[in-house]
C-alpha cells in the first residue's frame, strides 16, 4: 500500500507540499444525517479536499471496526492509484489499531443469537452474562470489567452463534496497514482543552445541533439506536425526552466530551510509533514529514 499517515486530529494539508486525501476514522461521521454532533466537514471542505468512510450507511445500520477496515482499504488504494497520500484522520482509537493491527475474522452471528443474548441481559442481569463469559472463554472473560456491557454480550454471541470463544479468533488477525506508516498526535494543555471543547458545544448548539436530533427523530431514528446513543446526540435525545433541561444537556455534553478526550489520550499513548507535537509546531511536523517521504523513496 505504500506510506501512509495517521494523526489523532487534523494535519494541516499544506505541510511539506503533500497532496493528502483524507480517510476519517471517526465512528459516528460513518452515518448519514449526523452532522453537526460528529463535527463532519462541512461541503465546501470536501470540495477541496476528497474525504472517505463518512455518510456510509443510515443511523440505524450497524457499522463495525471491521467494516471500517474494508472502507479504508478500499479507499487507501484508490489514493495511491491517483498518486496521492492518504491521510487517516480521527480519533476512534478502535478503528485505527484495527487498521494497522489487525482485526480477528469472526462470522456474522445470526440477529436471532444477537437479540436473544439483549434480551438475557436484560432479564438475567450483566452480572450472570459475565460469570457466564468467564467460563466459556476465560482468556477473554476474566480480562473484561463485569459492567463491560458491549464486550460482555459479544463475547457470548460469537461462543453461541459459532460454537467457538472469542479469544480463539485472536491468534488469527487480518491487518490491513502497512508497516510503513507515519504516527503523528497533537496534544493540548488540559485548561486550553476544555476550554475549546466548550467553545465547540457552544458552536454546535448555535450551529442548529438540537434541530438536528429533532429531524432525527422525526425521520424515525430513535435513540436506542447506537448512532442516536453518540456523545451530544443521547444527551439532547434526553432533553427532548424531558429527562433534562436544555442547559443541563448542555453542561452534560461538555463534560462526557472532556471525559472522552481524556480516555482518547490514554489510548493514543500506549502506542509508542505515535509522534506528540503541541500547537505552534508545524514546522516540527513539516521536516519529519520529509525525512519519511525520503526515507519511502530510496
Amino acid at each position: 500500500m505504500g506510506p501512509t499517515a495517521v494523526g489523532k486530529t487534523g494535519v494541516s494539508l499544506a505541510v511539506a507540499g503533500i497532496d493528502f486525501e483524507i480517510i476519517s476514522a471517526d465512528s459516528v461521521q460513518v452515518y448519514r444525517y449526523l452532522d453537526i454532533g460528529s463535527g463532519k466537514p462541512d461541503r465546501s471542505e470536501r470540495e477541496r479536499v476528497r474525504h472517505y468512510v463518512i455518510d456510509c450507511v443510515d443511523p440505524d445500520v450497524p457499522f463495525t471496526a471491521g467494516d471500517f477496515c474494508r472502507e479504508a482499504r478500499g479507499a487507501a488504494e484508490a489514493i495511491h492509484a491517483r498518486g496521492r497520500k492518504p491521510l487517516i484522520v480521527g480519533g476512534t482509537g478502535l478503528y485505527i489499531d484495527s487498521f494497522f493491527q489487525g482485526l480477528s475474522e469472526i462470522p456474522a452471528i445470526p440477529l436471532e443469537v444477537r437479540r436473544a443474548v439483549k434480551s438475557e441481559a436484560a432479564e438475567r442481569g450483566l452480572q450472570a452474562l459475565h460469570d457466564e463469559l468467564v467460563r466459556i472463554d476465560p482468556d477473554f472473560g476474566n480480562r473484561i470489567h463485569p459492567n463491560d456491557t458491549q464486550r460482555i454480550t459479544r463475547g457470548i454471541e460469537v461462543y453461541r452463534g459459532t460454537g467457538k470463544p472469542l479469544s480463539s479468533y485472536f491468534s488469527s488477525k487480518h491487518r490491513y496497514g502497512s508497516d510503513d506508516t507515519l504516527f503523528i498526535g497533537l496534544r493540548e494543555e488540559k485548561d486550553v482543552l476544555q476550554r475549546k471543547i466548550d467553545e465547540r458545544v457552544d458552536r454546535m448548539m448555535e450551529r442548529g445541533f438540537l434541530e438536528e436530533v429533532r429531524s432525527l427523530r422525526e425521520r424515525g431514528f430513535g435513540p436506542g439506536l447506537k448512532s442516536m446513543k453518540s456523545i451530544g446526540y443521547a444527551e439532547l435525545n434526553d432533553y427532548i425526552d424531558g429527562a433534562c433541561s436544555v442547559d443541563e444537556a448542555v453542561r452534560l455534553i461538555k463534560t462526557v466530551t472532556r471525559q472522552y478526550a481524556k480516555r482518547q489520550m490514554t489510548w493514543f499513548r500506549k502506542n509508542r510509533r505515535i509522534n506528540w507535537f503541541g500547537p505552534g509546531e508545524v514546522k516540527k511536523i513539516d521536516e519529519l514529514l520529509r525525512l519519511w517521504l525520503d526515507s519511502g523513496t530510496k
